[in-house]
């Protein structure tokens, strides 16, 4: 095996090994130039993307902002006709409400009869079920 060894690395066949060990060195080389560039490309095109994701990041919380006081704005509305209805019930008696109830339906006898309508609706579907 040394002979052998001895032959690579001596006469003409030492120029082949030195030829071929340059191309496999230069190769390298290369390769690692391009995985360098690849790397730094990469990170330039995620840099890139960086400043169009923060906009549409800060577009999206905008728009959940706003969402969320129209929600926080219709709550608070609806909780303060709750409130106003709490304090109807608490301060009339059966007789002012009644009278109240009449007034309205004389006001507004079309939404009045729908309301009657859907109510007696629901009410027989709430017997048929029991029965």
């Amino acid at each position: 095996m040394d002979n052998q060894l001895r032959d690579v690395t001596s006469g003409p066949a030492r120029g082949t090994v030195a030829r071929i060990t340059d191309q496999v060195v230069q190769r390298a080389d290369q390769a690692r130039e391009a995985v360098a560039d690849f790397g730094r490309k990469t990170v330039e095109d995620i840099d890139a993307q960086r400043g169009p994701a923060a906009a549409t990041l800060d577009h999206s919380a905008a728009a959940l902002h706003q969402q969320a006081n129209t929600l926080a704005s219709v709550g608070h509305a609806t909780a303060d006709k709750l409130q106003t209805t709490a304090d109807y019930v608490r301060t009339q008696d059966v007789k002012a409400m009644a009278k109240d109830v009449g007034q309205l339906v004389r006001r507004y006898p079309g939404p009045a009869l729908a309301i009657a309508a859907a109510a007696g609706f629901i009410a027989a579907r709430v017997v048929r079920s029991r029965a």
